[in-house]
């Protein structure tokens, strides 16, 4: 029997992006698309829905180029993005977005009504999520429009700097207080957010970042795609003082299935197995309580376990929380009713 699941964090949008515009839909509908997520395969895994991600690369830069950066490559934040360059991508993965919607290969949707409906319809249930606010003025005026058009979650920061905050660089060994907190204008959009409805992710946010958030947001803190520091001590994973604010919110955490913030040597090798997926989780269980942890897979925008591969491994990941001992019950909640809940709980 396959177990439904919603995924809290693919990059699939942007792998599609990098398409003509007129076959985008097409690749993503027919199963014809390069990367971890299409129509055929998320139905053949059983694949619910999910938080779909918007990340603004530099113009002409797709998140390869990004992850090849010297910067990237040295540990240290690649450099600020124009406002230019970042609405440029991300008005074109928000288009592609309602592209999809309007050709019924899945639904936007606004609120945990939407969400249940989608599913009860068979369609993909879509959360239009940012990562990385460049594309917000600070003004919020084009805040305001995204919204509009569905905008229901914000990563203030990718791994690098932007007017709202300080994202965390790729490093390994390394703790993620790193870098100053949010911003003046950073804090006011979490105001706006918890106002309008819209949830913000942790992830890649730094540690002052992160303790600002906790700070100003009456909400659940959230890390979409993180993992836990003490198994895989890089910059991206959760320390254990992030984790006991994240419970002591009623939060929770989607399981990253990228290899280097999976494996204790902090390697983004292919050869990483997926009893270390199940020890993240049974320590994500432990510090958050059977309601704080999801799944954030990063399909489309990592490295991930060869057993896994793609969308269509997952139940490969659900199987072996079975297999470990966990009930039905708590697989199912894991796999997709905490992810409902949540968006209830932070967008009505």
């Amino acid at each position: 029997m396959t177990i439904p699941f919603f995924d809290g964090h693919n990059d699939t949008l942007l792998r599609l992006l990098e398409k003509p515009r007129d076959q985008q839909v097409a690749a993503f509908v027919d199963g014809t698309a390069d990367g971890h997520i299409d129509l055929p395969r998320a139905r053949t895994a059983g694949m619910a829905g999910g938080f779909f991600a918007m990340f603004p690369p530099p113009v002409k830069t797709d998140l390869a180029g990004v992850a090849a950066s010297p910067n990237y490559a040295k540990g240290e934040l690649p450099p600020e993005l124009s406002l230019a360059d970042a609405q440029y991508s991300t008005h074109g993965m928000a288009a592609l977005l309602l592209d999809l919607d309007r050709a019924g290969a899945l639904s936007i949707c606004c609120s945990a009504a939407e969400l249940r409906a989608a599913m009860a319809a068979d369609r993909l249930a879509a959360i239009f999520h940012i990562e990385g606010a460049e594309a917000i003025d600070t003004e919020f005026r084009s805040f305001e429009v995204l919204y509009a058009a569905g905008l229901r979650s914000i990563g203030i920061t990718w791994s690098r700097a932007n007017a709202f905050g300080t994202g965390v660089p790729f490093r390994f060994d390394a703790d993620p207080d790193i870098g100053p907190g949010l911003s003046d204008v950073g804090k006011e959009l979490v105001r706006l957010c918890d106002q309008r409805g819209v949830m913000i992710d942790l992830s890649h946010l730094n540690a002052a970042g992160f303790r600002d958030v906790a700070a100003i947001s009456s909400k659940p803190l959230v890390a979409t795609h993180s993992n836990v520091h003490a198994i895989c001590a890089s910059t991206r994973n959760l320390v254990d003082w992030q984790l006991a604010a994240i419970r002591e919110s009623g939060g929770m955490v989607g399981l990253n299935y990228a290899t280097g913030f999976l494996r204790p040597d902090g390697k983004f090798e292919a050869d990483t197995p997926i009893e270390l997926m199940v020890r993240h989780v049974d320590a994500l269980v432990e510090a958050l309580g059977e309601d704080g942890v999801a799944l954030g897979s990063d399909f489309d925008g990592a490295m991930m376990p060869k057993d896994v591969g793609d969308v269509t491994g997952v139940p490969k990941l659900l199987q072996a929380l079975l297999d470990k001992g966990y009930g039905q019950e708590l697989v199912r909640k894991i796999a997709l009713e905490n992810w409902v809940n949540m968006v209830e709980r932070v967008m009505g």
